[in-house]
């Protein structure tokens, strides 16, 4: 059996996000029997909320859709995780450019923006809710639905 493929999602402060990411994709790889397969992580690019749970607002959505976000913490991410996933997904080109910054020349994994991987939307990044109203967070939700569905997609054609 092959080592499992290894996915982390990656925003500013790992608490809206990323880990909404990390929440949903967790989810529908169980229900696909695909747990046991695909690790998961998430992140974020800056340190002020480490150690810290999803913003409420996010955890709300989350709950809301069926997606419990609650034993998530916020880490930073570190050099040596790019070179241990498979697909290090950011949610913005920003955050892409920090990633990049920390990718050695000899890496095999670059960072890429997560939202390549949607099959029904057109945007390129994942706008972060953190400053707006609650309507945000529920378009956070449909991208990164629609980009799990197509990263699952993804995984079973390229690494399975």
């Amino acid at each position: 059996m092959r080592d499992p493929v290894k996915v982390l999602f990656v925003c500013m402060g790992n608490i809206c996000r990323s880990p909404t990411a990390h929440a949903v994709f967790q989810k529908r790889l169980e229900e696909q029997g695909l747990a046991g397969r695909v690790v998961v992580d998430s992140c974020g690019t800056g340190s002020w909320h480490i150690g810290k749970q999803p913003d409420p607002r996010a955890m709300e959505a989350g709950l809301r859709r069926g997606y419990d976000l609650s034993s998530l913490r916020a880490r930073q991410i570190q050099a040596s995780d790019i070179e241990q996933f498979d697909y290090v997904l950011t949610m913005d080109r920003d955050n892409q450019q920090i990633v990049a910054n920390l990718t050695s020349d000899n890496a095999t994994t670059r960072p890429e923006l997560f939202l390549r991987y949607a099959i029904h939307h057109q945007e390129d990044e994942v706008p972060d809710p953190y400053y707006g109203d609650g309507d945000g967070f529920e378009l956070v939700l449909d991208l990164i639905e629609d980009a799990c569905d197509g990263l699952i997609k993804d995984i079973r054609e390229n690494r399975l």
